[in-house]
């Protein structure tokens, strides 16, 4: 586990909750390992409760799986849920694009997209996998923003979990040329936002989001113990 000090005001339960999720997102928790209450709670300097209460939160989400008098798992990556998150991300981002397009936006959430667009070219060539994912989604984020949809982001972001396990899976293998497409979508998308042409935003935007069709057999080749 890769494991980071407590926020400012976090309490146990939350500290916990992040801490597990993260680590089961960027795949430091693989799919099938299992999960001890008691080593946990060593390594995260927690009592046995707030863990307890964060496997359960997983539990609840999906990631997790609790069989009595087995243990806890993490369950392995149902591409179900995968399309199921892809299919609302989509449907979202595509509105969101588009509308941004047609009324146009500020120039200070432009000189954020490209601030993000700079960064992503640096932490790429590096390929720094959590690093350019959390980039990744801080791009989204900002076009949400930028049309007054910030809250749909979020409940959005909530429900992206399971998607963001393949997405690190991708970006882990794949290496270079994932984060090297990934980049150039990205400037496709703010070419086509700063022109204005929705349905070229759209048709960007549509291919960017569904890539993970093209590498859904390559990653259960490489991977078959990860994938229900």
């Amino acid at each position: 586990m890769k494991i980071t000090e407590k926020r400012t005001g976090e309490n146990a339960r939350t500290y916990a909750n992040r801490m597990i999720l993260d680590n089961i997102v960027n795949l430091e928790l693989p799919p099938g390992t299992g999960l001890s209450e008691n080593e946990l709670s060593i390594q995260l300097k927690l009592s046995r409760t707030p863990v307890r209460e964060a496997l359960i939160e997983m539990a609840r989400i999906g990631l997790v799986e609790i069989i009595p008098k087995k243990g806890s798992f993490v369950t392995k990556i149902d591409y179900d849920f995968i399309e199921e998150a892809r299919f609302m991300r989509l449907s979202l981002e595509n509105s969101v694009i588009s509308l941004a397009c047609r009324e146009g936006i500020l120039p200070e959430a432009l000189g954020r997209l490209k601030a993000n667009l700079e960064q992503q070219k640096k932490v790429a060539m590096v390929l720094e996998d959590a690093v350019l994912m959390e980039l990744d989604n801080g791009f989204h984020q900002i076009l949400f923003d930028s049309v007054n949809k910030g809250r749909v982001y979020g409940v959005l972001q909530s429900q992206m979990v399971h998607f963001d396990r393949f997405r690190i899976l991708s970006l882990k293998t794949l290496k270079a040329a994932k984060a090297s497409v990934t980049v150039n979508d990205h400037e496709n998308i703010l070419y086509a936002l700063e022109k204005r042409d929705h349905e070229l935003a759209e048709m960007v935007m549509t291919r960017h989001l569904t890539r993970h069709q093209v590498e859904k057999k390559d990653l259960i080749d490489i991977y078959p113990d990860y994938f229900l």
